[in-house]
């Protein structure tokens, strides 16, 4: 029974790693071929490699200010949703059982989670024109109030199974809940602050929709939205285009490789305990 269930499983993560790795292969591929390579058979190993699809690519999207943007928007993101979620969290988490206001208030972000972000779609691009908010920085700033429901969910889960004796040990020392939270609790939040900030990076580094209605000026433009440079009215240049895809999605890539462990044990951590 037990080597039915290793082959089983043997043949599942075989099929997961095809699914996976079957359309990295295409875009690999497909980026190194000319247009003539890529008639005769979409599936076939490149005969040459053709590098110079990579140089065309980058004058074609503007690539390093795109990727400039790109970066910029992420850090930003990535950075305030620590810092802010996190404290929003804490405070929730150790009140949620004394006050009723704090149970509320930890129910009434979750709740967003289940708002089809196409029914706020028309606001948020009003909004943000009336407030200048359509620019790079605001939104970064988008991301950081976007993300608050599912990182609160995760947050207050792991802040919970931290000891509040930790915290009171502090303040008898003579910390306040500020110096008490920076000092004590901060440092052990850690794991799940690594597994919010990599699911943050990958988000909005990758993100189409709101960089499409809100951004404007096509100096702003992100890596998302410059691939739409090789779509024309008359078909798509895909080796160049394939090119671009697999320059903007590696920064990703790697991240994603070396973290992983992070995200799967923070995000564990974060809902059982």
């Amino acid at each position: 029974m037990m080597k039915k269930t290793n082959w089983f499983t043997t043949i599942l993560l075989l099929l997961g790693s095809l699914v996976i790795l079957f359309p990295l292969y295409l875009t690999v591929s497909i980026a190194l071929k000319n247009p003539k390579e890529l008639a005769d058979s979409v599936f076939s190993l490149p005969v040459g490699l053709h590098f110079e699809n990579f140089s065309k690519a980058i004058q074609a999207t503007n690539f390093f200010s795109a990727f400039k943007n790109s970066a910029y928007i992420t850090i930003v993101a990535v950075v305030f949703t620590i810092l802010t979620n996190s404290m929003v969290a804490y405070v929730i988490a150790r009140n949620m059982n004394k006050n009723k206001f704090f149970k509320f208030l930890y129910y009434y972000f979750i709740s967003a989670l289940f708002v089809p972000f196409p029914i706020i779609m028309l606001p948020i691009v009003k909004q943000t024109s009336a407030l200048g908010m359509n620019n790079p920085t605001g939104l970064a700033f988008l991301y950081i109030v976007y993300g608050i429901a599912f990182n609160i969910f995760i947050y207050v889960g792991y802040i919970r199974s931290i000891p509040t004796a930790l915290e009171e040990a502090a303040i008898v020392d003579g910390c306040n809940t500020w110096t008490a939270f920076w000092k004590i609790i901060f440092p052990l939040m850690a794991p799940i602050n690594a597994t919010i900030a990599i699911l943050t990076c990958l988000w909005a580094w990758n993100d189409f929709m709101l960089p499409l209605i809100i951004l404007n000026d096509p100096k702003h433009t992100t890596l998302p939205l410059a691939q739409y440079v090789f779509q024309s009215e008359f078909g798509t240049n895909y080796n160049l285009a394939f090119a671009s895809y697999l320059m903007a999605l590696s920064p990703m890539i790697i991240v994603y490789v070396f973290a992983q462990k992070w995200i799967i044990n923070g995000v564990t951590q974060g809902a059982v305990k």
